[in-house]
């Protein structure tokens, strides 16, 4: 399988945060599993540590380099993937919030037009109701 990772899975893969499920972990251990980082994950981790330097202690720079030293593959953004956005449909009318994380959306076109999962633990990405959603 083709897995593209969330930000927070991402990052807490790198860090090898408990908030990672037994599910995931062999997920993303699984050999026959190729595991892509999104140019998307680069740029919302930059957006966020200038932001909140503090709180984020690393940088997109450091989250790339931590992502290639890992032998992950970057997916970079394409025409395709923003041309997808228009198809993506949030049920409001079951979801507890409003989703407006415009990261979360660019990463579910990607996952959809490149046939991969997208590995997340957000719960109001399920509500857009995509088969390429990968709840963890």
């Amino acid at each position: 399988m083709k897995i593209l990772l969330d930000t927070h899975i991402l990052v807490w893969f790198h860090l090898k945060d408990n908030e990672l499920s037994e599910k995931a972990w062999k997920i993303l251990l699984d050999p026959e599993n190729e595991i892509y980082y999104s140019s998307i994950n680069i740029w919302e981790t930059q957006i966020k540590h200038l932001k909140h330097e503090k709180e984020i202690n690393f940088s997109g720079d450091d989250l790339n380099k931590m992502s290639i030293a890992a032998g992950l593959k970057c997916l970079h953004l394409r025409p395709e993937h923003c041309i997808e956005l228009k198809s993506l449909v949030y049920d409001e009318k079951n979801a507890p919030h409003p989703h407006k994380d415009p990261f979360d959306r660019i990463l579910i076109c990607q996952a959809k037009a490149e046939n991969m999962l997208l590995m997340t633990h957000d719960s109001l990405i399920p509500f857009y109701n995509e088969p390429c959603i990968l709840s963890v």
